[in-house]
């Protein structure tokens, strides 16, 4: 029996036009400043949690006025016309409403500090024939397990990436908080698969941005699915990726409406996730196509800098999250590309593959329409293990769940390396990639390799005391330069001898953010002795001494 998933809502807003389409009466509402806002930068903590200060804090991030909350006498005033508040957007300085009354609408957009108002979208909503529970897992499968897990169906999609490296060495996402932003949790209180997230109090919260009540696990089944492969723990069965992370359940998007609020409930969503001091996002949604095609994203708008959700995203980035979104199922249609926010310059966009590693044809692809590889990085989303609401393990297709695959081992990565960025953290895992050296539109930067990108990190730990490190020191034949650069820059590299006799030069290394090797060869022949390594960047000149044995 197939059971269809959610697998990608698509949807945008439109610029209101006139009062009498037929569509929902829901509209977005943008200020024009926050100048008398009671808020203040210099008080943080009456806007952000404890948490999200000291992720701020860890990561030299400063507060912008895009942190201060809208102004409450705004607000008040849009309520006092008689219309309904949705939700509100600090990053954006707005509110979306629900009004049937033409005249309050007028009298909203006559305010002198309302900038602009937009009516909602007729949303194109479909089910990809891409996402399907193909069968059941049959248990009586025998594997040799590389780990001290028993990860029962998860095995390839884990050991895929090496992750069961880090867990092995006791990193399972301790102390790390992911927010899920999703379509409903249906049945997370009741399944036994998350009952150890329930007993050690990981469940952190959740929050219901399309109703604005309590509960989520009455929802679509989709979010549910998601998070069985990052925090589920059934050995035997399913164990996901991150089972020691904690979880903020956020639903946003609305599997049963024809129209399309839900970009603005994503970014509400991800509001809320940097206030209360989340680590990850892990967004399974996305946006493009609408019933009005003249109102439809457009290639053009895959910069990065368009959609709304892509510049929250974005925006969320900037506050230290590492944001982690699928990027769609829309290989095999018409419309191939990433969607929104999939293409955002900051946002760790996932593409799927098979159990083999091949690539999945229904996984969408790059690159953006500024030229950009997209996506980042891969993993299992062909016949992907997912916890059903049934209580039975499945197969699923979708980069629904090869996101949230990354997103867990992303958990693991971070509590292994704590001291490091966001920025940094993404940096390792695309550069850990199967194909790093040779990233293209299908695979971005290849399948990760959680155990490399972790030594990468433990040598960032030790070059950010410097930019540079050599071995081995003493060396015979070559040498192995290590660099972290902040940014994209050509690299001279030279070799003297303490007379100044230069025995090796190559000009023009352009090196990229980042940690990255220089493997300097062909030095079998000169003589034993003290030599000066000298790089050269266009900052700075670095010399360091090594030793030919």
């Amino acid at each position: 029996m197939k059971i269809s998933l959610l697998l990608i809502i698509l949807g945008i807003l439109i610029s209101f036009q006139s009062l009498g389409q037929t569509a929902p009466d829901k509209y977005w509402v943008q200020f024009t400043d926050k100048t008398n806002t009671p808020y203040s930068l210099s008080n943080p903590s009456d806007f952000l949690s404890t948490r999200a200060i000291q992720r701020r804090q860890a990561q030299g991030i400063p507060y912008s006025e895009n942190d201060l909350p809208v102004d409450p006498a705004y607000v008040a005033a849009i309520e006092n016309l008689g219309v309904q508040v949705l939700t509100r957007s600090k990053w954006f300085n707005a509110v979306s409403i629900y009004t049937t009354d033409p005249n309050a609408l007028i009298q909203i957009q006559a305010l002198s500090f309302v900038q602009a108002t937009q009516k909602v979208a007729r949303m194109k909503s479909y089910k990809d024939d891409g996402v399907n529970l193909y069968r059941e897992f049959d248990f009586n499968q025998t594997s040799a397990p590389l780990s001290l897990y028993d990860y029962g169906a998860g095995t390839n999609q884990i050991e895929m990436l090496n992750g069961q490296v880090l867990h092995d060495n006791g990193y399972t996402g301790q102390g790390k908080v992911i927010a899920v932003v999703d379509a409903g949790f249906l049945n997370v209180d009741i399944l036994p698969i998350f009952q150890h997230l329930w007993d050690n109090k990981q469940i952190l919260g959740v929050r219901d941005f399309v109703t604005g009540d309590s509960t989520v696990f009455e929802d679509f089944q989709h979010g549910m699915n998601v998070l069985s492969v990052m925090g589920g723990y059934l050995p035997g069965q399913l164990i996901g990726t991150a089972p020691g992370a904690s979880y903020w359940l956020l639903r946003s998007e609305d599997v049963g409406s024809e129209y399309v609020i839900e970009e603005d409930n994503w970014v509400v969503a991800a509001e809320f996730a940097d206030s209360v001091g989340a680590d990850i996002i892990n967004s399974s949604l996305g946006y493009t196509i609408f019933d009005i095609s003249a109102q439809n994203h457009s290639y053009a708008d895959m910069d990065g800098n368009t959609a709304r959700a892509t510049i929250g995203a974005d925006i969320a980035a900037s506050k230290g999250i590492l944001v982690v979104n699928s990027a769609g199922n829309s290989g095999n249609s018409a419309w191939h590309y990433i969607g929104a926010p999939a293409d955002g310059d900051s946002v760790l966009s996932i593409g799927a593959v098979d159990e083999f590693g091949d690539y999945a044809p229904f996984s969408s692809t790059g690159p953006t329409s500024d030229g950009r590889i997209k996506p980042n990085v891969v993993a299992q989303g062909a016949l992907a293990a997912i916890q059903n609401p049934n209580g039975n393990i499945s197969f699923g297709n979708g980069t629904s769940f090869s996101s949230p695959i990354i997103a867990g081992m992303a958990a693991c990565l971070w509590q292994a390396h704590p001291g490091m960025t966001n920025m940094q953290l993404l940096e390792a895992i695309q550069q850990s990639g199967s194909q790093s050296m040779n990233p293209d539109s299908l695979l971005g930067y290849g399948i990760p390799n959680f155990a490399q990108a972790s030594v990468i990190l433990s040598r960032v730990e030790i070059l950010q005391q410097g930019s540079f490190a050599v071995s081995p020191n003493p060396f015979a034949d070559f040498l192995n330069l290590e660099m972290y650069l902040l940014d994209s820059q050509d690299v001279s590299i030279q070799l003297f001898d303490l007379m100044g006799r230069k025995y090796y030069e190559q000009s023009g290394v352009l090196r990229f953010p980042g940690y990255s090797k220089v493997e300097i060869s062909g030095l079998g022949n000169i003589q034993t002795g003290l030599y000066i390594l000298k790089i050269s960047t266009r900052k700075k000149s670095y010399s360091l001494k090594v030793i030919k044995g």
